[in-house]
């Protein structure tokens, strides 16, 4: 009987573990000029915010990243997806050029039919942001089935979150936020479950657009 449930246990954290399990779609990473030229200043607070993407049907997490409005505005997406050449400029595990209308773009992205999305925000100094961007960059392209590994492993680095968990669980590091008091919201979206539609038809918008905030 333990043995069964050993082997049940394995499978569960694969399942929860699978929706970062899948390597960027978009191998090379976007030239140096694309990088500097899609920097993006946020003119709201410094602040992290933690997305775990969360299962419909079990509740489990499947998917960890982290917002990170520094000197510029950044996602660190770990074995994200949200990546398509010409489109979307990343380094690494790095996207850049989160403006408002990215933001948007990126939270419904994975938000569908299978999987809702948990947003948690901190504010905090500016040095803590600057130096949450500066480990993000420093980490190179994650491994498979490490998003939340190498999310705790920036936050980790952080004065005043020394204490996060390092897991492989998405759902201990949003436990682990919602205890330090962050901001909590929750977007259900009903989409195709296949994401590689949505970014089949993804085109930069240049111009800003009025967007219902997300963070």
């Amino acid at each position: 009987m333990k043995s069964v449930l050993r082997v049940c246990a394995i499978v569960a954290a694969v399942v929860s573990l699978s929706a970062c399990t899948v390597r960027n779609p978009v191998k090379e990473n976007s030239a140096d000029a694309a990088v500097a030229a899609s920097r993006y200043v946020h003119d709201g607070p410094t602040r992290l915010t933690l997305y775990t993407m969360r299962s419909n049907r079990t509740g489990q997490g499947a998917h960890t990243s982290l917002l990170i409005n520094a000197s510029e505005r950044v996602a660190f997406d770990p074995a994200g997806s949200f990546r398509k050449e010409g489109a979307i400029v990343a380094k690494n595990d790095v996207v850049y050029g989160m403006t408002p209308w990215m933001v948007d773009q990126y939270t419904r992205f994975h938000a569908r039919e299978t999987y809702h999305v948990v947003v948690q925000s901190i504010d905090v100094s500016p040095q803590v942001a600057e130096m949450a961007f500066r480990k993000a960059q420093s980490l190179g392209p994650v491994l498979e089935s490490q998003c939340a590994q190498s999310t705790s492993q920036v936050l980790r680095s952080l004065p005043g979150f020394e204490d996060a968990p390092s897991t492989l669980f998405p759902i201990k590091l949003e436990e682990y936020f919602a205890a330090k008091g962050a901001t909590y919201e929750r977007l259900f979206e009903y989409d195709d479950d296949d994401k590689s539609k949505v970014l089949a038809t993804f085109t930069p918008q240049y111009e800003e657009q009025p967007v219902k905030p997300t963070n």
